[in-house]
């Protein structure tokens, strides 16, 4: 590289990521041909519009690409395109699969299926962000939170799960255009035939956001959503050890109004080299050593939270059964905020970030927690008793 300066930069943040044990949950680290995807000549090439109408001629090989992309997401996660034949009229059976691969990250991509399918100034139900939702599920700093009205709910107070009685009471006495599932910082499953049956019981779409638990999806260790789903987004960069990138699944029936909202409605042309990367990584995530992966993932997960649990840490929901973990590390005044826990440990080089808990009484810039996630250490090797080495290293770190 000609840029020294760049090149300096780039040495020192990949040294600085081999240096350090990585607990983001968010993050990951591809393989060499997923950078050598997003590093082609792809991204020489602009593509407004879809595969076989593209408004800029040359585009060719790029269509072959894209229906590529498109191909491998659907046989991922066992979909189909075709309308199957049923004499049932639930989700389960109701219309083929459509995926819009051209979405650049989570974030516009959740945002793309309101704009499709709830009107300005509709409801959009969704978890709050305090108790594990993501910004883009209607959060008032959000632009989705100011195009339309969030109605919120959360955890128990006791078990801090979702309790499904209160949702569908919520959701009957609301009555959103559109419900979101999936979430950024709850560790549990997500019972995703009670939500079909919530959507149901108001007339209201079911949109799951899987970006967190997409790679466990794939990898058989988590339910699969799209059993009763209308539309199911997700990023590729998380437990899907992919690019920066997202996709948006939908019924065929709404496969127009999804591609119209991304373009023109959202974008212009869309990053094909990313889409050639998160075509490889969909590869990847087909085979028997990803399914090995994501196994080693929750059992990487279970045990640490195990681990911290036992060295007298409060564990928000009592454990995990996915990739994340939430701990409670104020514990009513007698630990540390969450801010600083993360900065103790970031100088021991143990990276996490700074979260809050359910019913936090401290503001989100200096929350009661921590989120944990073992994702990215599992992508290096780890294991059961390196999960019981970090634990030790965390609770040394944070009593110190």
């Amino acid at each position: 590289m000609r840029d020294k300066e760049i090149k300096k930069l780039i040495e020192k943040e990949t040294k600085r990521q081999k240096s350090v044990i990585n607990l983001i949950a968010s993050e990951n680290y591809v393989s060499d041909d997923v950078l050598k995807a997003l590093g082609s000549p792809l991204t020489n090439k602009y593509a407004e519009g879809y595969p076989g109408r593209r408004y800029y001629g040359g585009n060719v090989v790029i269509d072959e690409v894209e229906r590529l992309c498109q191909k491998r997401a659907l046989e991922l996660f066992g979909l189909s395109s075709d309308e199957p034949v049923s004499t049932r009229g639930d989700s389960s059976t109701r219309g083929g699969w459509y995926v819009n691969v051209q979405a650049l990250s989570g974030s516009p991509a959740n945002f793309a299926v309101y704009m499709a399918l709830v009107p300005l100034g509709g409801k959009i139900m969704g978890m709050k962000l305090s108790h594990g939702g993501h910004l883009t599920h209607g959060h008032s700093v959000s632009a989705t939170g100011k195009l339309w009205k969030q109605i919120p709910y959360g955890v128990d107070t006791a078990t801090e799960t979702l309790n499904y009685d209160a949702l569908k009471e919520i959701a009957k006495r609301e009555k959103p255009n559109l419900i979101v599932a999936g979430f950024t910082a709850y560790p549990r499953i997500i019972d995703f035939k009670k939500f079909r049956e919530i959507a149901d019981s108001c007339g209201a779409y079911l949109m799951i956001d899987m970006s967190h638990f997409a790679g466990l999806v794939a990898g058989g260790v988590y339910p699969s959503p799209f059993l009763y789903a209308d539309v199911v987004t997700t990023t590729t960069h998380k437990t899907l050890r992919g690019p920066r990138h997202a996709l948006i699944f939908c019924k065929n029936e709404f496969a127009e109004k999804i591609d119209r909202a991304v373009f023109p409605g959202l974008q212009g042309g869309p990053h094909e080299n990313t889409i050639a990367a998160a075509a490889v990584a969909l590869k990847e995530a087909m085979s028997p050593a990803f399914k090995k992966y994501a196994k080693q993932v929750v059992k990487n997960a279970k045990v640490l939270a195990e681990e911290l649990q036992k060295r007298g840490w409060r564990i928000i929901s009592g454990g995990t059964d996915s990739h994340l973990i939430l701990v409670d590390t104020w514990m009513d005044g007698k630990g540390i905020g969450g801010k600083e826990a993360s900065e103790w440990l970031e100088k021991e080089g143990i990276i996490v970030n700074m979260n809050t808990i359910p019913f936090d009484t401290r503001k989100p810039t200096d929350p009661s927690g921590i989120r944990l996630g073992t994702a990215a250490e599992t992508t290096r090797g780890k294991k059961e008793k390196d999960m019981v080495k970090i634990a030790e290293k965390i609770d040394k770190v944070l009593r110190a």
